[in-house]
């Protein structure tokens, strides 16, 4: 199994672009829940549950009432998609339930420790460095556009040369 991105970070990450769109385009502006479900099409209780365990990491924050909703808590410039996996589903590498760092006193050899700790900095290096004000601008970082230039960066499969 390779990286699996979940539904519950996916529609995190597009609720977390809405709510930047709306401060951008409408500052100070809080969004009802039902109107974020709908425009993503997200299950309601599910969305609930999204919002919940964001607002507990601090990233949106929300006001009871005709006039509540929810808003990002932060500018969206503070905010990275590693920011939002962690609050959504914990570590962004884990083997095991460790932490790669944590495998070492688990037995693990130095040289696989080595190795998942290195794929959790490749992961950092894309997900720490896209904000959500760059998601709700359509744009990425130059750093990860060039990923994008990679010779089999859109292959579905990979075939190591020789």
């Amino acid at each position: 199994m390779g990286v699996r991105i979940s539904h519950r970070v996916d529609y995190g990450v597009r609720v977390m672009v809405a709510l930047a769109r709306a401060e951008r385009d409408r500052p100070g502006v809080m969004v009802a829940s039902d109107a974020l479900a709908a425009q993503d099409s997200i299950p309601p209780s599910f969305l609930d549950d999204i919002l919940r365990e964001l607002r507990n990491a601090d990233l949106v924050r929300s006001r009871r009432g005709t006039e509540g909703g929810w808003a990002l808590n932060r500018p969206s410039t503070a905010i990275t998609v590693a920011d939002i996996i962690r609050a959504l589903e914990g570590p962004l590498a884990s083997v095991r339930g460790l932490r790669p760092d944590q495998l070492a006193a688990h037995g693990f050899e130095d040289t696989q420790t080595s190795l998942w700790v290195a794929v959790r900095v490749a992961l950092r290096s894309v997900l720490e460095a896209v904000a959500v004000s760059d998601l709700a601008s359509n744009s990425l970082p130059p750093a990860v556009v060039a990923l994008l230039d990679e010779p089999d960066a859109w292959s579905t499969a990979y075939q190591r040369s020789s």
